[in-house]
């Protein structure tokens, strides 16, 4: 068990004073040693003179000097800092330097790579615009087509300039941007113009071109592929370019599946279309189209590409060759002696598909040729006699696809 001394704590506490004041007075004898007070004698014209310097005076003297000395050291170190710091923002700066140093190579490599680019893309448009006047010439004598273009919306040009500002290496990019949308405005007049010819064609025949490009537009197909690129990639000029484009596209495919060619090299007709007295009768009868008369075995041939759809007899034509050419037309060849064609065979006008015969309900050796729009029988006259301007038009568009199938 342990007991509480007060005694005892006392004298721990005196011991302790005791032992402090033993070491102040030993510092204190230490300084006294070190400092001991000193007298200098001067002798000076026979007189002495001494000069007494007290322990306190040293002690002063010598706290001035570590003071001094202490005061050296620390701006010593201080300015040994402040030079590393200086140093180390030196290096650094050198450092940023060297980086926008890089920075200024990539941006002068950038503009570089830029201003190549648009003299590529310059030297494609002028190719372009060759290609324009050579295939449509150009409009009133001007190849840039000024005149076909129209004034840029304010909101265009707003966009432009900001670019241009934003940007000032893309401004060749912008100017390359509006030579092509004045190249798709002079391409959609052309392709229009175009367009309008084969429409004027098509009505020259008899027929109505918005009727057949509808079917046209029905027959279309292909697996659904989702478009990736932004709804708004396009311009507007783009977009008109592409709807002239479709119009005249389904325009051209329809002149083409139109019968313009002779089925046979016979340069007579020995019956018309419509109303005629029946050569075995006598009574008034509907002839349904126009008879060519020739020799036995004369070659037949396919008035307008498409597709034979049938081969056989029929009742009061004989032998019979049906060609469906698309949008609703057909061309049927009968009385013939013989057959070429084969049931879905694709054939191309002037493609032989059968011999002159005299066949089924015939008095003697010809071709009855008829054309059908939808099942109805139509005069194959105005079909067989087209102005030779209509014919270079269709032999335009067949050129076109001809040359498409080529390259595809």
């Amino acid at each position: 068990m342990l007991c509480y001394r007060p005694d005892s704590n006392k004298s721990a506490g005196s011991q302790l004073s005791q032992n402090s004041k033993t070491g102040a007075a030993a510092l204190r004898a230490r300084l006294n040693a070190l400092c001991p007070e000193r007298e200098i004698f001067l002798r000076s014209g026979g007189q002495v003179k001494f000069l007494r310097i007290s322990r306190r005076a040293q002690l002063a003297a010598i706290a001035i000097a570590s003071t001094a000395l202490i005061g050296w050291g620390g701006a010593t170190i201080s300015m040994l800092a402040g030079k590393a710091a200086v140093a180390q923002e030196r290096a650094r700066l050198a450092e940023q330097g060297k980086a926008v140093a890089s920075t200024a190579d990539k941006v002068a490599d950038y503009r570089k790579s830029v201003e190549d680019l648009a003299q590529d893309l310059e030297a494609r448009q002028d190719f372009m615009d060759e290609l324009y006047k050579t295939h449509f010439g150009a409009e009133d004598g001007n190849a840039a087509g000024a005149d076909l273009v129209g004034p840029a919306k304010s909101g265009e040009k707003g966009k432009l300039t900001a670019k241009i500002s934003m940007a000032p290496e893309a401004a060749p990019l912008v100017r390359l941007a509006q030579r092509q949308r004045q190249f798709a405005m002079m391409l959609t007049s052309a392709v229009e113009r175009r367009a309008d010819k084969a429409a004027a064609a098509i009505r020259s025949f008899g027929l109505n071109p918005d009727s057949l490009t509808r079917n046209a537009a029905r027959a279309q197909g292909g697996p659904f592929v989702p478009w990736k690129g932004d709804k708004g990639a396009m311009t507007g000029e783009l977009e008109e370019l592409a709807s002239a484009l479709n119009r005249m596209e389904l325009l051209e495919r329809s002149l083409l599946t139109i019968p313009s060619g002779k089925p046979t090299t016979a340069p007579m007709q020995t019956s018309s279309y419509g109303y005629r007295r029946d050569p075995f009768n006598g009574h008034a009868a509907f002839h349904a189209g126009i008879d060519f008369p020739g020799r036995y075995g004369q070659p037949i041939h396919a008035a307008a590409g498409g597709k034979v759809s049938f081969v056989g007899q029929r009742q009061g034509y004989g032998n019979v060759v049906e060609v469906e050419h698309g949008n609703g037309l057909m061309t049927r060849y009968a009385h013939l002696s013989g057959f070429v064609g084969r049931v879905g065979e694709s054939v191309s006008r002037g493609d032989t598909i059968g011999r002159m015969g005299s066949t089924g309900r015939s008095t003697g050796t010809h071709l009855h040729f008829e054309v059908r729009l939808n099942g109805q029988a139509i005069n194959p006259r105005r079909f067989l006699e087209a102005r030779q301007d209509v014919l270079q038009v269709q032999q335009i568009a067949k050129a076109r696809f001809a040359d498409v199938g080529n390259r595809g």
